[in-house]
């Protein structure tokens, strides 16, 4: 994989997460149908846990939420961790 396409993914993946969370936000202060937070955690877990993390602070959407409060952050970290690495092994 070369560093642009990894690059890619993580701004689209991220950019996903954040937006998701405005989204979902949006939809539950009109009583809308809502995104299901298996699908927010699939986006996180897909390499979007940076800007979910983002949006949830931006929003405060989830914020009362232990599993996002926490479990988002910590996703984050790892994940900054793994694209760190995979950077590395792309140089």
């Amino acid at each position: 994989m070369e560093k642009w396409i990894l690059t890619s993914l993580i701004i689209v993946m991220n950019l996903a997460g954040f937006l998701i969370m405005g989204i979902d936000k949006k939809r539950a202060k009109n009583n809308h149908y809502r995104i299901s937070e298996r699908t927010l955690w699939t986006i996180a877990f897909l390499g979007g846990a940076i800007g979910a993390t983002a949006g949830m602070n931006h929003f405060r959407h989830k914020t009362k939420h232990a599993q996002f409060k926490y479990g988002l952050p910590v996703l984050a970290v790892l994940e900054i961790g793994i694209f760190t690495y995979l950077f590395k092994l792309l140089a």
